[in-house]
């Protein structure tokens, strides 16, 4: 199985990208991953982006869209989601994360499964590196890792 993380625009604040790059770096471990950041239109236009991210999913990814509105699972949750995709042999798992003026929803009809980090809100750049935080730590679950203690 391969994770793929597509969002608007870079992770411009260092502290937060090396954060990023740590996670990822974590997660190879378990699987590969790949990163798109789509360029974000200027000015923000949801329709432009969710255009731009609809045209770089692979047609049989299974896709997790990040929105307010999904499921908040607990870390115990994402670790038997992880379980489950591996069990039904799904190839790549693309998590999307919008940009500051939202997706379409388009987006969210393409979806195979909405994800909510939380009731509260975060910048992208930090919502990524929570993204694959839980990750990496449903992975350690599953493996019987010490990280999660």
């Amino acid at each position: 199985m391969k994770f793929r993380f597509i969002w608007i625009g870079k992770t411009r604040n260092a502290s937060w990208r090396s954060l990023q790059e740590d996670y990822l770096v974590r997660l190879r471990h378990f699987l590969k991953c790949e990163v798109t950041e789509i360029r974000d239109s200027s000015p923000p236009d949801p329709e432009i982006d969710s255009k731009r991210i609809l045209d770089s999913l692979n047609p049989n990814a299974f896709v997790t869209v990040l929105d307010a509105s999904g499921n908040q699972p607990s870390s115990q949750q994402i670790a038997d989601l992880i379980e489950e995709w591996q069990s039904r042999g799904l190839k790549e798992v693309c998590f999307v994360i919008g940009g500051a003026s939202g997706l379409s929803t388009a987006v969210g009809r393409r979806a195979n499964h909405m994800l909510s980090l939380s009731f509260l809100t975060f910048t992208h750049e930090m919502a990524r590196v929570i993204l694959l935080e839980q990750l990496y730590r449903g992975y350690s679950m599953l493996k019987g890792f010490p990280y999660q203690k």
